[in-house]
Formats: C-alpha cells, sequence, structure tokens
C-alpha cells in the first residue's frame, strides 16, 4: 500500500508541483516543484498516549467531544508537538484530555498506520490521582474495570488493539513494547 502525496503548491515558491520520482536516486513518488526545483517530503505523524491505569487496575478512557468519531471513547492521546518528547506529548494529553496527573511509565506499543500515515505510541502510566478535569476534546473521563470496557464504543482500532494486549500482558505478568502493523 502506497501513501498518496497531497501536496499540491510548492511551499517555497508557491508553484503548482508535479509528482514523480526525483532523479537523485530516491524511489518513491515526491512533490516536485519544477519552478524551483525544491522536492517536498510527506512524513508519517506521531500520535501519542497513555494506558492511564489506578493502583487498583482500573482504566481511564475519556469520550470524544470532537470528530473523528465523536461520542465514542479512547485512551488520551493525540498529535505531538514539535517541541517534546514522545512521554512528554503523551502526559500533555492525557492532562488536555482528562485533565489527569500521571506518573509516566515503560512505553507498551508503537502502531505503523501507514493507510493514514500515522505511527501511534502508547506508554503505561499510573494515575496520581482519580480527581479529573476533562478538557473541551472529552465529553467525559470515567475508570472502569478491564470487565466493563466499551469495546463496542471503542474510537479506534489502535486503541482496541492496545488495551487488548496491555491487558493479555497483565493476565500473564508479562512486560514487553508491542510493535504493531495495522493495514
Amino acid at each position: 500500500m502506497s501513501f498518496r502525496p497531497t501536496i499540491k503548491f510548492c511551499c517555497q515558491c508557491g508553484s503548482p508541483v508535479k509528482h514523480a520520482i526525483p532523479d537523485d536516486g530516491d524511489t518513491r513518488v515526491r512533490a516536485i516543484c519544477p519552478s524551483c526545483g525544491f522536492v517536498h517530503y510527506q512524513n508519517p505523524l506521531n500520535v501519542v498516549g497513555c494506558i492511564p491505569v489506578t493502583d487498583d487496575g482500573r482504566i481511564l478512557l475519556c469520550k470524544r467531544n470532537i470528530e473523528p468519531r465523536w461520542g465514542k471513547w479512547t485512551l488520551p492521546a493525540g498529535f505531538m508537538e514539535l517541541d517534546e518528547t514522545t512521554s512528554e506529548g503523551a502526559a500533555r494529553e492525557t492532562d488536555e484530555e482528562a485533565g489527569a496527573q500521571i506518573a509516566m511509565g515503560r512505553l507498551f506499543s508503537v502502531i505503523s498506520v501507514p493507510r493514514v500515515g500515522q505511527v501511534h505510541l502508547f506508554y503505561c502510566a499510573r494515575l496520581l490521582s482519580e480527581s479529573f478535569n476533562p478538557g473541551h476534546e472529552t465529553i467525559e473521563a470515567r475508570l472502569f474495570e478491564p470487565k466493563d470496557i466499551p469495546w463496542d464504543e471503542l474510537a479506534f482500532r489502535t486503541v482496541s488493539t492496545t488495551l487488548q494486549r496491555y491487558l493479555d500482558d497483565r493476565a500473564r505478568s508479562v512486560e514487553q513494547v508491542h510493535n504493531i502493523d495495522l493495514l
């Protein structure tokens, strides 16, 4: 499966671009400006998030107040900013979406989603408090016992995959990093 370039105009000079393989030994189609020669590269976006868990094993989920998938449940996550590490971004998103304070743990999953040009990274996190103050992107932040997770109401496959792997690992007392390709 190949990602199709979406750039239509050069960011340097504003001219329409052509989509072709550059003559510099590259092997992928790029947006190339025929006027100034600038080659545009499109790279995946990183989505960073947490699996926030209480000491007694309940998991924090957020009900989305934005599209896509308004009204569906998700782990707190969002796009990484340029000036932060992946774990800093995951902590920021958890604070922004749930108003939750966490102790950051280890990396849990790296999920490539080439169809949409994204890589999702989820960290384990321990909730420091059960007091939440959801931000504008969240209708509700709620703790769930694993048996009560609303599987049919989860927003994204990356979230359901991460939660299922997390619960499987927890049941087996295994700690590992999951590298997953969702095609």
